[in-house]
């Protein structure tokens, strides 16, 4: 039979693309994973309404080793319904190459993720991203941004930082940026300062997210509310950029001297 990837974007059960639905309506099992990022306002009684059918909530366990998954799918139509965008997440890919592999149909319904909403809420173009890379919790501490942040501002890209996420825990803009200060201190190479220009974002694509940029030192103190966080910092910009960010991210405009193109 098939299997359907449908996304539900980035702020609640709304975010459902119309195909996304259809595809739903059609389906014998409706799984959700919740585990690759937050969906802050996601309401299940809600989208089941909308649906008109049972959702099963699965792990992370579940979805990597996906045997069941892939089995029903060889006799049922089964969707799994995903944060953002289904295939930003790899395990979702890994999924979709097994399933192909073995014959399955394969229905996918694209829908607004964070990488793709982040760039026009916050007036940065972009083409001008670089890589981007999670800042984890210290028990899984890792240097990758900090390398990352150092090649992509080396190429005057911009770079947007995830940040990790546990079921019983999310962090914050605040702790990124603790932890971005914390690789600059043991690193010792003078890519973060405290002066660096940062942008803290907040359940963003929502009417109440929360987009404020300024010195990594002032940024650091402000409180972004509820998650999904996550944290850009800006390389070389072009003045349509640089009067985005004064609007959008609400920056002095004297923090953005000598960073044009």
């Amino acid at each position: 039979m098939t299997l359907n990837f449908i996304g539900l974007g980035v702020y609640d059960e709304k975010g459902i693309t119309l195909y996304g639905l259809e595809l739903a309506k059609n389906s014998d099992i409706i799984f959700l994973e919740k585990y690759t990022s937050i969906i802050p306002y996601l309401n299940i009684d809600s989208l089941e309404k909308i649906i008109g059918k049972k959702i099963i909530i699965i792990d992370r366990k579940f979805i990597e080793d996906g045997e069941i998954i892939l089995k029903k799918a060889k006799d049922y139509n089964v969707s799994i319904l995903t944060p953002g965008d289904p295939f930003i997440a790899t395990t979702h890919i890994e999924l979709r190459i097994r399933a192909e592999k073995q014959g399955i149909k394969v229905n996918i319904a694209h829908a607004p993720s964070i990488i793709s909403v982040i760039p026009g809420e916050i007036g940065l173009q972009n083409y001008k991203f670089g890589r981007s890379a999670t800042i984890t919790f210290p028990d899984n501490y890792s240097e990758v941004p900090y390398d990352t942040l150092k090649q992509n501002l080396s190429l005057g890209l911009h770079t947007l930082f995830f940040l990790d996420l546990r079921e019983d825990k999310y962090m914050s803009v605040n702790d990124g940026l603790a932890m971005l200060m914390e690789m600059e201190n043991k690193r010792k190479e003078n890519i973060i300062t405290s002066d660096m220009l940062v942008i803290g974002i907040a359940r963003v694509g929502g009417p109440n997210q929360f987009i404020k940029g300024g010195r990594i030192s002032d940024v650091i103190k402000i409180d972004f509310g509820p998650p999904p966080h996550c944290i850009v910092i800006p390389g070389k910009l072009h003045f349509m950029e640089e009067e985005a960010l004064i609007v959008f991210a609400k920056i002095d405009r004297e923090l953005l001297k000598n960073r044009r193109i």
